[in-house]
């Protein structure tokens, strides 16, 4: 192993990661989502000491309103041994109302001024939801969001459905909460479970509200037990839909905030599958201002800011960037459809010096592509350039990085 001295190491600068959103300023672009890790004002304060830019204390409702939890609530779709790859949650919204939530937002907005406190809210009634949105204005908030798509359901319009599954609901809505702000913006939280996402950031649009968050956990049935036949969570063998977090569902969260991005133009904060600085560098370039973390932290703790904003700081000096708003929506001009894109002859290639001989692309290739990949004598595999169409599969299952190439054919 070469070793270098201290002064031939290149040390980065710290980056300066703050910058303006909706009016607003963040120390970086990493936030808390409503989640129960911003359901306890000394959880907060201990994300704030940390150094989170801001957070969205879990969704309150009036007072009055039930909330009846069950527990375990929590379950998880593991994958190849890496845990919470997917963490679903049967968890309804807070048992602290309104009253106990204004209360910690002039509690957090005295004691840390320079953070972004947000408050999440829900109700039945036009006159709930105003008076939600007074009472945290008038408390200190700088953000409110509307969790119109509770994979549990929303209280009021269509009970067991979500709020946002309805354009005409949506737009109602988002115009009654926004009629009752003075100065703050109003962030609408949203649900992909539509037939056209678009039509609903629009409608949203159309009510004057001042951004969207894109978007929920996705509606899932974590699994079943195979012997008892009893759904995860098991509550005495029976068990409901939950809500489905984590990086399981990344793909489908930048889908989500690109088609918006692409046809809507309105603020949106990333939520749904951010695990890292990388993670939210994508919801970024895709049209996200800010990104939300909610998994990730309840797996590994607050103290995974450090990784972001270090990551995050590090990335800016690689690619010459002055600042985080500089990547927000860079990578849409390069989202094109099907018919756009370009029609090259490709091939794969193996690399014979890192090739390991673990069979996995020839197996691959022999029943999931075109049989163009053939073990020879030294079990190291070669390609027929005959057969191969450059699908990249075999890309996809080689354990070895940078083995496997797809190569244009002049």
């Amino acid at each position: 192993m070469e070793f270098r001295s201290f002064k031939e190491i290149e040390v980065y600068p710290t980056r300066d990661l703050s910058y303006d959103f909706l009016g607003i300023h963040f120390e970086n672009p990493f936030i808390l989502a409503a989640a129960p890790s911003t359901d306890n004002v000394d959880m907060v304060r201990r994300a704030f000491d940390m150094g989170w830019a801001g957070a969205i204390l879990k969704t309150t409702s009036v007072e009055g309103t039930r909330v009846d939890l069950c527990y375990p609530m929590m379950s998880t779709f593991d994958h190849e041994g890496k845990k919470l790859f997917g963490m679903g949650n049967i968890d309804l919204i807070s048992e602290h109302h309104i009253d106990k939530v204004e209360y910690n937002v002039r509690m957090l907005k005295k004691e840390f001024p320079e953070k972004m406190v947000a408050a999440s809210i829900m109700a039945g009634r036009k006159e709930d939801w105003q008076s939600l949105v007074q009472r945290l204005e008038e408390a200190g908030a700088d953000l409110i969001e509307c969790s119109f798509s509770c994979p549990q359901g929303n209280i009021g319009e269509d009970p067991g459905k979500m709020l946002a599954q309805s354009v005409s609901a949506t737009e109602l809505t988002a115009r009654w909460v926004k009629e009752a702000t003075k100065k703050i913006p109003v962030s609408i939280k949203i649900t992909p479970h539509v037939t056209d996402i678009v039509e609903v950031a629009k409608a949203v649009k159309r009510s004057g509200c001042d951004a969207l968050t894109a978007s929920n956990s996705i509606q899932a049935l974590m699994g079943i037990d195979i012997r008892t036949f009893s759904p995860y969570p098991s509550l005495g063998g029976r068990s409901t839909y939950s809500g489905m977090t984590g990086p399981a569902i990344k793909p489908i969260t930048l889908r989500t905030i690109a088609e918006i991005a692409r046809n809507v133009d309105i603020p949106i904060l990333g939520t749904g599958g951010a695990s890292t600085w990388g993670d939210s560098v994508e919801f970024m370039s895709v049209g996200a201002g800010v990104v939300q973390f909610c998994t990730v932290v309840m797996h590994y703790g607050f103290r995974v800011i450090d990784d972001l904003k270090s990551g995050m700081s590090h990335y800016l000096q690689e690619m010459k960037f002055s600042s985080p708003v500089e990547i927000i929506g860079r990578a849409l001009p390069n989202i094109v459809t099907h018919d756009d894109l370009p029609r090259r002859t490709i091939r794969s290639h193996i690399d014979e010096e890192l090739c390991i001989a673990c069979d996995l692309c020839v197996v691959a290739c022999r029943d999931g592509g075109h049989m163009a990949i053939d073990q020879r004598p030294s079990r190291i595999p070669s390609v027929d350039h005959e057969r191969c169409v450059g699908c990249g599969l075999c890309q996809h299952v080689c354990p070895v990085d940078g083995c496997i190439s797809m190569q244009v054919v002049p």
